[in-house]
């Protein structure tokens, strides 16, 4: 039986960081019968909270029926002690699905919260998603002609009762067959009754993991710091283009003929989305940064007397900049932890007044000081400009930003809201222009080749498009977020 909850009042809703692009999406399945399914997913939600902060949600089966639990907020607003028992009911399920979201398709409604319900002659399903689907708008419209109805107005929902509608015998052939029609970025997990369905789409946007539970279960998650959380063992990446059903008689791995199957995960999760202690493609990330760092001081160097991070993205990358050039590295930010939860809306304040929330400058590290800052990207250049105004307050001499990663002068079409290309900075205004426009003294952006070098996967492996404009699939020609909505 689904026990939906009631909407969370909008004066508990957290304020989201409005530096550097949003996040996604976070995604976790396991299959364990005999354990708390649901104690394990909140945990492991947790170590995915980075990746969205505006709901979550868990489903779970215990053989017989599917429950779920959603609301808007953070991941500690949505569940208590009492949310986790009613999911576990008297007994611990087998099987269960949680997911972490940022509106990337859709408004922050709960409506749209994940996972999602959809229904079929195979059974029941719950489905979460981590991407986005450019022709979500057209298969919406084609179900819609056959009679199938939508209660929300995410693409997740396309996705789900596009799966349940498909033909096929079993779940495997119905993900294949979803893997012809929808165009974007979906990876995701699903729940039925008796099994839990984990993929990749074929080009392998967002990344995936399986890990294995004490005991003998099975765990997927967005990230490897999830399964570490849950106290599972990473075992491997899931493929792009695979499809991974685990049930009773074990894990089972689908590999569809898809044509071009060439892997192009997003190369952000690198540089940003992706938490420093996560293994992706073989490469923990933290290392990759403290490589980017590096190759940034050697493209980038500067006078200075000092480097210090925007954190935290940045620290690993300022570490590894201020160990190239022989400069000593410091903090000279602090950042608040719990801004994260106070109900104050961006739009209620202006960007100088959330950086000074979010943001505590050092003047004993800053005082007179040459200054490098490392950060991870600039999007809109309305919070560098704040930032390097506050550094200069506290008693900077100079301030030489330093970014790891290169201009971003194409919006994300899969799954990060970087918002439409006019504004993004980099796309209508030059390196010196951009200089001007946040205040620094210097400006450097780490190259392509620099940052494919530090990753160390080689050319050709990751979507570049938000850097270079070359997009692995077809894009429309402008982001809607509300397109669904609208319709």
């Amino acid at each position: 039986m689904l026990r939906p909850m009631p909407p969370q009042p909008v004066d508990e809703l957290p304020i989201y960081d409005a530096h550097g692009p949003r996040e996604e999406c976070g995604v976790i399945g396991i299959h364990a019968p005999r354990t708390d399914v649901a104690r394990l997913t909140y945990f492991g939600l947790h170590a995915l909270q980075h990746r969205g902060q505006e709901s979550a949600g868990i489903a779970v089966s215990d053989g017989r029926r599917l429950k779920l639990h959603k609301r808007l907020g953070l991941v500690s607003q949505v569940f208590d002690v009492e949310a986790l028992g009613r999911l576990a009911d008297g007994d611990e399920g087998r099987i269960a699905i949680g997911h972490t979201r940022y509106s990337t398709t859709g408004s922050n409604s709960l409506p749209n919260v994940q996972p999602v319900y959809a229904g079929s002659e195979l059974g029941e399903l719950m489905l979460g998603h981590n991407g986005n689907l450019v022709n979500a708008t057209w298969l919406r419209d084609e179900l819609g002609e056959q009679g199938v109805e939508f209660v929300s107005a995410s693409d997740t929902e396309v996705l789900a009762k596009l799966i349940a509608h498909a033909p096929g015998r079993g779940w495997a052939q119905r993900v294949e067959y979803a893997f012809h029609r929808a165009s974007g970025a979906f990876t995701f997990t699903m729940l039925t009754v008796n099994a839990l369905v984990a993929a990749r789409d074929p080009i392998g946007f967002r990344p995936l993991c399986l890990g294995r539970l004490p005991g003998g279960g099975w765990a997927v998650a967005s990230e490897s710091t999830a399964l570490d959380a849950m106290g599972a063992r990473f075992v491997r990446d899931i493929d792009a283009g695979e499809i991974v059903v685990i049930d009773d008689e074990g894990v089972h791995s689908h590999r569809p003929r898809l044509g071009d199957d060439r892997e192009r995960l997003c190369i952000f999760e690198y540089v940003y989305l992706a938490r420093p202690d996560s293994v992706i493609g073989g490469r923990l990330l933290y290392e990759a940064r403290l490589r980017m760092g590096q190759r940034l001081a050697l493209e980038h160097p500067a006078e200075a007397d000092v480097v210090i991070p925007v954190p935290d993205s940045a620290i690993p990358a300022a570490i590894g900049f201020a160990e190239a050039c022989g400069l000593p590295y410091r903090e000279g930010l602090i950042k608040s932890r719990y801004v994260g939860r106070t109900f104050i809306q961006p739009g209620q304040t202006g960007r100088d007044e959330a950086v000074r929330m979010k943001f505590n400058p050092l003047p004993e590290v800053l005082t007179g000081k040459r200054v490098v800052v490392v950060d991870d990207s600039i999007v809109r250049g309305t919070t560098t400009a704040p930032i390097v105004a506050m550094l200069r307050r506290a008693g900077a001499r100079e301030v030489h930003v330093r970014i790891h990663s290169p201009q971003m002068k194409f919006p994300c079409y899969m799954g990060v809201d970087t918002g439409r290309r006019a504004e993004l900075i980099a796309a209508t205004h030059g390196l010196e222009q951009i200089r001007q426009a946040i205040g620094a003294d210097s400006l450097g952006y780490l190259s392509q080749e620099g940052l494919e070098a530090a990753i160390g996967r080689g050319e050709g492996r990751h979507c570049t498009a938000c850097f270079d404009g070359r997009y692995p699939t077809d894009v429309p020609l402008d982001v809607d977020k509300f397109a669904l909505e609208r319709g």
